[in-house]
């Protein structure tokens, strides 16, 4: 089974082009949502958080509160390089487990810092999704509510869309102009022949 990367900038598309992969029956791994649900429901890893960034982090609850968190890892690399430490192995051994129960004939690994993490010395292709700037800072606006400074911390963070694009054997365009279909039809049949 093929194993094939999925990445771009925040606000780029990837989930609305993941969604459309599921539709041609392709299975989908969202990393973020995996590391959410980590971080909530793994014993090991919300202790291990909390040894780190401490209790200052929890809610009235005793969940984590992503927001708290992001404040501090997403204005401070050193931080957020002790975040991805703890969280970037989890998801890696979550992935491995998940890939057993898959059958089709390959699947997605969703991850907006796929390079940077390194998970995608473990995928056979990738694919990058691009779309313009400030498209990209709407779209998160939009679905966040974020304030546009905080969104450019994070597109900071990020390896730039043309570095993605130059280690990418795929590309999809989702600017609004292109049509995603054609081009997700494109590359599914693409993989399909490898």
């Amino acid at each position: 089974m093929l194993k094939i990367g999925i990445t771009g900038g925040i606000g780029g598309g990837k989930t609305t082009s993941c969604k459309l992969f599921e539709l041609l029956g392709i299975p989908v791994y969202y990393s973020d949502d995996a590391s959410k649900e980590l971080l909530q429901s793994n014993a090991v890893v919300k202790a291990h958080v909390l040894d780190v960034f401490g209790n200052s982090i929890l809610d009235q609850q005793g969940a984590v509160d992503r927001k708290t968190l992001a404040a501090i890892v997403f204005n401070d690399k050193t931080e957020l390089d002790k975040l991805n430490a703890i969280m970037h192995p989890a998801v890696a051994l979550h992935f491995e487990h998940w890939i057993k129960k898959q059958t089709a004939p390959y699947i997605l690994k969703e991850a907006a810092i796929l390079f940077e993490s390194g998970a995608y010395q473990k995928v056979d292709s990738v694919i990058t999704v691009v779309a313009p700037l400030e498209l990209k800072i709407n779209r998160t606006i939009k679905r966040d509510g974020l304030p546009k400074e905080d969104i450019l911390v994070r597109i900071q963070n990020q390896l730039s869309d043309d570095e993605k694009i130059k280690r990418s054997e795929f590309l999809i365009y989702n600017d609004e102009q292109q049509l995603l279909i054609p081009q997700i039809l494109k590359i599914h049949s693409l993989i399909l022949n490898k």
